[in-house]
């Protein structure tokens, strides 16, 4: 079993939205804190937000207002709604946990176009 696995992603105009998902082996997404993370070209991968297993959330600076993640337990998936995409928004987006991050899926590419 592909540890985490995310889809949803593509190339959407700026002002648009897009939902990303992930969906996590159980070793990894019970009881855990989970987090979306992306990597821009040129630039070191950040978190954008991450959600812990009780529901309280954390955002990036650059997402707040705009990005909201939520997760399912019962099918260990995790979510990102993204609202009033910018062309700063333009990365390969992965998920994993907060803390000790398993191996990295392969992402989903989203492309915010000007």
């Amino acid at each position: 079993q592909v540890p985490l696995v995310e889809s949803g992603g593509g190339l959407v105009q700026a002002g648009g939205s897009q939902i990303l998902s992930c969906v996590a082996s159980g070793s990894i997404f019970n009881f855990n804190a989970m987090g979306w993370y992306r990597q821009a070209p040129g630039k070191q991968r950040e978190v954008v937000a991450s959600i812990t297993s009780g529901g309280n959330k954390m955002y990036a600076d650059s997402v707040r207002g705009r990005f909201t993640i939520s997760r399912d337990n019962a099918k260990n998936t995790v979510y990102l709604q993204m609202n009033s995409l910018k062309p700063e928004d333009t990365a390969v987006y992965y998920c994993n946990k907060v803390r000790g991050w398993s191996s990295w899926g392969q992402g989903t590419q989203v492309t915010v176009s000007s």
